[in-house]
């Protein structure tokens, strides 16, 4: 099949969250399945000509390449994306980022009649051909791509180059959802009619992601269990009553891990590379840690990482009331991020009463991150709610035994064979699981037997790869 994957934000180029990696990785696995796929996103200030070897397309587009021939399309415009931001600053977002995705999704739509898929797609069964260099799929993200299968379905549904596209939206995190003031509707260039409970409107407001929820032909998330998650009140973002009628079209696909990047045998950013047959190289990794966060050199006491943005929703409101607890047990703790500055404060006063015990490191460290999941015994991912989440599945590969809360893609990948859950979302919950934790870290046959099975996990983007590309084609021939 032909796919056009549509993202705001796509890893290498600029990146604020994991749909950039997805958005990202699934099409070079994609690739390697024998599917054809571009890729269309805004060119962000940030990316640099030189730096990504971008050509000239048009006067308004430009392009590289990735993969073995994966073309990435750039959608310009300067006085839209030529800022330091991907969608806001310091003062908050944007406060045209209605036109800005507009104007993303309509060019994105009229450039697929301006670049042509290299070769015509064929019908698996019955059905007139769609036209050459048409895709199959508009594979669009979150809230900032869902104009799309709304424009398809209305402004661009008698034109016939269009007519035989289907769509899938992926949302990534329904929290996001791109709400605007009713004034701001004329600038969709939609009619009014289509300002209704069925479409756009939510709550006398403009929703992006709901009027992209209304016309995709189908919906996923990055979970199975998160996409049961936002059918129910308490996750669905008042959004649940709209998915449940569309239950039907509503799945969840984990996002896959690229094990080139995070790859201990192989990790640059690692004083000791390691593999399951040459475990001992972790321990080496402890040491580093230990000394580069100045904290005491203790090989047989528990080390704890988290790597994180510290909010609520990733367990920092459960965690701070633990945390007093937590530094008085025979453990260590290193925590990487940053986040709402009353998490700042409080591990910071933490710090200074127990220096030996906790380590709180305040920015983002890309190389500190590795060294993090590499050298530590225990990965602490405590969320109250987690689409799917890379932190375990980075720990995993790393034999870094994750503890998390039973949410979303924790659910779906940490259990008793690899790791810890608790199964309240409470502090009691949290403390109660960090002791049997480290009750089990005292038996060190059993706790390499849990190192061993978690390092065997493959959460590779092949396997979900072929899950997406199954999603696909009950996309194209469902009509």
């Amino acid at each position: 099949m032909k796919i056009a994957m549509c993202a705001s934000e796509v890893v290498p180029f600029a990146k604020t969250g994991g749909l950039a990696d997805v958005a990202g990785a699934l099409p070079l696995a994609l690739e390697e399945a024998g599917e054809e796929v571009i890729i269309i996103t805004p060119k962000y200030k940030m990316i640099q000509d030189a730096k990504f070897g971008i050509k000239r397309f048009k006067d308004d587009v430009s392009y590289t390449v990735i993969g073995k021939n994966i073309k990435v399309y750039f959608i310009e415009n300067n006085s839209y994306y030529g800022r330091d931001g991907l969608y806001g600053d310091k003062t908050g977002d944007y406060k045209d980022n209605l036109d800005r995705f507009s104007y993303f999704c309509t060019r994105a739509l009229d450039l697929l009649k301006e670049i042509n898929f290299s070769r015509p797609s064929i019908r698996m069964s019955g059905g007139i051909p769609p036209l050459a260099g048409t895709p199959d799929i508009i594979h669009v993200h979150d809230w900032q791509a869902s104009l799309v299968p709304v424009y398809l379905k209305t402004k661009y549904q008698d034109n016939p180059f269009y007519k035989n596209i289907n769509t899938l939206l992926t949302i990534h995190n329904i929290g996001y959802q791109g709400l605007f003031p009713k004034e701001e509707f004329p600038k969709l260039g939609l009619d009014w009619s289509y300002f209704n409970m069925e479409a756009l409107e939510f709550y006398g407001k403009v929703n992006i992601l709901k009027g992209g929820l209304v016309f995709s032909d189908l919906i996923n998330t990055v979970s199975p269990t998160y996409s049961q998650e936002i059918q129910t009140k308490e996750f669905g973002f008042g959004l649940e009553g709209l998915l449940l009628k569309r239950k039907a079209d509503v799945s969840g696909i984990l996002n896959g891990l690229d094990y080139s990047i995070w790859n201990p045998e192989t990790d640059k950013f690692i004083a000791g590379n390691f593999s399951l047959s040459k475990i001992k190289g972790k321990q080496k990794d402890k040491e580093d840690l230990q000394k580069l966060c100045g904290l005491p050199v203790k090989k047989d006491l528990p080390l704890l990482g988290i790597v994180s943005r510290l909010a609520e929703q990733k367990g920092f409101d459960i965690l701070a009331q633990a945390i007093e607890i937590i530094c008085e047990m025979p453990l260590q703790l290193v925590i990487l991020g940053t986040g709402d500055m009353k998490y700042h404060l409080l591990l910071e006063n933490i710090v200074k009463r127990y220096p030996k015990v906790i380590s709180l490191q305040l920015k983002f460290d890309d190389a500190l991150a590795h060294k993090i999941y590499a050298g530590s015994d225990i990965f602490l991912m405590p969320s109250k709610y987690e689409p799917c989440g890379l932190g375990q599945l980075i720990s995993l590969r790393y034999g870094t035994i994750p503890l998390v809360y039973k949410t979303g893609g924790l659910a779906d990948t940490v259990n008793a064979r690899n790791g810890f859950v608790f199964n309240e979302y409470s502090a009691a919950a949290l403390v109660g699981t960090i002791k049997k934790a480290l009750m089990a870290s005292k038996d060190q046959k059993g706790w390499l037997h849990l190192i061993e099975r978690a390092m065997r996990g493959n959460f590779s983007w092949d396997a979900q790869a072929k899950e997406y590309v199954k999603l696909y084609a009950k996309a194209k021939y469902r009509n």
